[in-house]
């Protein structure tokens, strides 16, 4: 009798965004296909593929720890087999291979086939598009582009991802139906730059027609947009937020900045004023939408005369969601001439004062929400520790205005007091279900309320 040859396991591990993770999605597809065991535990892999990220200094930091942790695993014997992929694979693959040598083999962004026939598998062209899934089953990306255009000085993509490349329509449509027909309720459309889709491929931005076409896959009753780029902003788009049903109020809008000076060094094309008319356009078009922005602290060309400008701007443009990141002197970009003059701890002052006056933003943005009835769709639940000392159970989940991850969530009981279920209960909501709840109270973080 002929034995069964054992099969290969592979731990894949992704460090960065959402659009490094649509990536490995779609390694794990082609790597299940090709009958390899994927496993969750790293030290139970024969195989451990890292997916980098080489955005910011932090980001690169985390890659390194990451590769590093698996090179411990294999110098122990744990792994026969070390693969790192991706963003920070693309940039520095000489220096990775020099200063790591656990690694055995290194691959940029678009070498998936490689990766594949490295593990001695064959790389199926006809799964193009399909997806495993490592978010929770009712909530999926989608990538509607690869690259990006911008001529940002501050941002290394254009030279790791390269140009701005949108995906056809109809694949996109494709997919978005492939992702209903598995429970997927919730598309988050991402790319480096949203509102650039279509120029390339079509001759001009069809973001917008892109919107209104996922609206009609069955199924899907939430659509979520990221990374929409500010400027040459499609006005469409705003038509699309008012006439679609399932497109949430929420739009994410990476300002950076808010001083002319610092704007023109960043090569961000858009003018303070003309940044101020677009939030305000957006806020006036869509009623009770949701604006959330990124900023950059300590750029080169930011005194504290540019940093004050952008404390004011936070403090009246008052978005609903922030994050601030301080500046990483990226080589090959624009910027990198420029130096780094302001001072790591300067920076870090810079972003948490900005931080901590959005802290009191967001409290009392949510506030306003008390008393209000909403929709929340259900990510998970939850046993959270109470003030004295007790477990709670409850059901946790976001708003149209709130994106995983990033963004607030509700944390929701089944009863009309303070009562929640008890540790170890049943719900009889499960995950990826859509309720009703009315909001009884609210942190600077996160909303609380009871299931109507």
């Amino acid at each position: 009798m002929r034995k069964e040859r054992k099969r290969t396991k592979v731990h894949l591990t992704t460090v960065g965004c959402p659009k490094n993770l649509v990536d490995s999605e779609s390694l794990l597809a082609q790597i299940n296909a090709n009958n390899f065991e994927i496993v969750d535990v790293p030290h139970c892999a024969d195989v451990a593929i890292v997916n980098t990220c080489g955005f910011i200094r932090a980001a690169k930091e985390e890659s390194i720890d990451t590769i590093l942790q698996f090179a411990e695993l294999k110098k122990a014997g744990s792994l026969k087999q070390l693969l790192v992929m991706g963003c920070l694979a693309q940039r520095y693959r000489d220096e990775l291979i020099k200063e790591i040598p656990e690694i055995d083999e290194v691959f940029g962004v678009q070498q998936q086939p490689a990766v594949i026939k490295s593990l001695g598998g064959e790389y199926r062209y006809e799964l193009l598009g399909e997806r495993m899934l490592t978010t929770p089953k009712h909530t999926a990306y989608l990538k509607i582009a690869e690259g990006c255009d911008n001529p940002c000085s501050f941002c290394a993509i254009p030279l790791i991802r390269g140009k701005y490349v949108s995906r056809p329509m109809e694949e996109l449509i494709r997919e978005g139906k492939s992702l209903a027909a598995h429970g997927v309720k919730e598309l988050i459309v991402i790319a480096q730059d949203t509102t650039y889709y279509g120029l390339d491929l079509y001759g001009r931005r069809r973001l917008a027609d892109l919107l209104f076409a996922l609206a009609e896959i069955d199924g899907v009753e939430w659509i979520r947009l990221m990374y929409t780029y500010p400027t040459k902003f499609p006005r469409d788009v705003l038509k699309a937020l008012r006439e679609i049903p399932k497109l949430c109020r929420y739009i994410d809008l990476p300002v950076q900045h808010s001083s002319d000076v610092v704007l023109r060094s960043m090569r961000r094309g858009i003018s303070a004023r003309a940044l101020r008319d677009l939030i305000h356009e957006i806020r006036d078009s869509v009623p009770d939408i949701a604006l959330r922005t990124t900023l950059i602290v300590g750029y080169p060309e930011e005194t504290e005369r540019e940093f004050e400008d952008l404390v004011r701007f936070v403090e009246e443009m008052r978005f609903e969601r922030l994050g601030a990141f301080t500046y990483s002197q990226e080589e090959g970009t624009a910027a990198f001439l420029l130096g780094d003059p302001v001072p790591e701890m300067e920076k870090e002052r810079r972003r948490d004062t900005i931080l901590e006056i959005q802290r009191e933003i967001s409290a009392e943005r949510n506030a306003e929400r008390i008393g209000t009835v909403v929709r929340v769709l259900i990510d998970r639940v939850e046993d959270v520790s109470l003030p004295r000392g007790e477990m709670a159970r409850y059901l946790v989940g976001r708003t149209e205005w709130d994106a995983p991850e990033i963004d607030n969530e509700v944390l929701l009981s089944f009863r009309s007091n303070e009562d929640t279920i008890p540790v170890g209960a049943c719900p009889e909501i499960a995950e990826g279900r859509f309720v009703e709840a009315k909001i009884t109270s609210a942190t600077e973080h996160d909303l609380f309320g009871e299931i109507l």
